[in-house]
């Protein structure tokens, strides 16, 4: 699989992130069915519950820029450790439950060692979801 445009754009938007304490730089690009994408990195705080994640953070961009309405069809996620190695990170239980909520049919990328390494369903990483009825 090659890299895409939103491959691309998750690689730059961790190039602004803030983590001072782990020193794990992450960096998520998610499109939209419009097909505009939207960036967020990851920010930390020494009050750690207070900081926020890279996918949160380009998903609130997306809503920020669609509105409520907004689906999602694909998120990148791309990370650095403090060597600057990429490391292959999963999102956490959060940014999955939000990633299902906008985009039920998603799919995620996982970005790691220069290239995309994993592609997987929403539904598949966030099996068995806490869903409300529309």
């Amino acid at each position: 699989m090659t890299e895409s445009l939103l491959d691309a754009q998750a690689r730059q938007a961790l190039t602004s992130a803030y983590a001072p304490y782990s020193r794990l730089r992450v960096g998520a690009a998610v499109q939209s069915t419009t097909g505009h994408i939207y960036c967020g990195c990851n920010v930390e705080c020494a009050s750690f519950p207070i900081g926020g994640c890279a996918e949160r953070a380009a998903i609130a961009a997306a809503v920020l820029a669609e509105g409520p309405s907004l689906e999602l069809v694909e998120v990148s996620i791309c990370a650095l450790d403090d060597t600057d190695t990429e490391q292959m990170i999963p999102p956490c239980g959060a940014c999955r439950q939000l990633i299902l909520e906008l985009g039920p049919s998603a799919y995620v990328r996982f970005l790691g060692q220069g290239h995309l390494r994993l592609r997987m369903a929403i539904d598949t990483l966030l099996p068995q979801a806490f869903k409300l009825l529309r």
